[in-house]
């Protein structure tokens, strides 16, 4: 099926989501309230590791590492939210984000690791 990304600032803004909307990060977006935000799932367990994420802290020079480190995270990950995303992936469905930066950012690598590994 079909892995769309979106910013969640920019759904809230009216942009549109395909299938099941999934939250990707480990914190709620700043600034935005949860009454405003209705993801179908928040999956915090697929979302980078505390120390990555504070490493990378979105430096996009960092951003090709990052990606590398996220993804061997991502193999070895056992968390039960990660099983749930790739079931998820039969259907549509939008990974939610609320980074600021659009090419620099943890949902890309994660969609782009479940098309290499979980969609036909």
């Amino acid at each position: 099926m079909s892995i769309h990304i979106a910013k969640v600032h920019d759904v809230l803004k009216g942009e549109r989501t395909f299938g099941t909307t999934i939250l990707v990060d480990r914190l709620w977006p700043r600034g935005v309230k949860k009454a405003d935000l209705n993801p179908d799932l928040w999956l915090k367990g697929v979302a980078p590791s505390t120390e990555l994420r504070t490493w990378f802290h979105h430096e996009p020079e960092k951003f090709e590492e990052f990606t590398t480190r996220y993804a061997a995270e991502l193999d070895g990950c056992s968390s039960p939210d990660l099983q749930t995303l790739i079931d998820a992936t039969s259907h549509p469905l939008t990974l939610l984000y609320g980074a600021a930066d659009r090419e620099h950012n943890h949902a890309i690598v994660l969609a782009q690791w479940l098309n290499e590994r979980c969609l036909p």
